[in-house]
């Protein structure tokens, strides 16, 4: 990667474990993907005055050289149970890789185009 990995924490505060955590989901689309120029990764704790499980917001942005970028805003809907900070962090990378694998596919033309 280009540049150095930005980590946005809003209302999480700071561990060894959430960096370890972003830096290994970040190191695994590096090993399948390693073309990524930069990644912004930005955690949103629940409101404060909710106290029911509710959701952690991860959003993600990479940065490709091709000009364009990956971007994933996962905010789980009622029936995710993504109240778990680690679960919502995985979730957010594993869509990242899946419009990664999609993007590159693209780019090497193995997508089929329909005819109209």
């Amino acid at each position: 990667m280009e540049t150095p990995l930005q980590i946005e924490l809003d209302g999480v505060k700071s561990s060894d474990y959430l960096n370890e955590l972003i830096e290994s989901n970040l190191a695994k689309i590096e090993k399948r993907f390693g073309r990524a120029t930069a990644c912004r990764v930005v955690v949103r704790a629940p409101n404060a005055h909710h106290h029911s499980g509710e959701p952690f917001e991860v959003s993600i942005r990479l940065a490709l050289p091709t000009k364009k970028e990956i971007n994933v805003n996962h905010t789980p809907g009622q029936n995710d149970r993504l109240s778990d900070l680690t679960a919502a962090v995985n979730a957010a990378f594993k869509r990242a890789l899946r419009q990664l694998d999609d993007e590159s596919q693209q780019m090497q033309g193995r997508v089929k185009h329909h005819a109209i």
